[in-house]
């Protein structure tokens, strides 16, 4: 059983500006896209973000960084 994880409200989206601006993702970055990811009732903008940020990744647009 997972634990329950409570995201904060504009979680996702502060994630994706500030990725966008600084052109990485970070550790802290992927382990909230990694709690966002266990939430079943995550709502559908937040999963589209998400969507965004790993193809921006798979692109090469943003770089992962430590």
């Amino acid at each position: 059983m997972f634990p329950q994880v409570q995201l904060l409200p504009g979680a996702i989206p502060a994630i994706m500006a500030s990725a966008t601006e600084r052109g990485c993702l970070t550790l802290t970055d992927r382990y909230g896209l990694m709690a966002a990811a266990l939430d079943e009732h995550l709502e559908e903008s937040d999963r589209r973000c998400i969507d965004r940020l790993l193809r921006a990744v798979s692109r090469g647009r943003l770089q992962v960084v430590k």
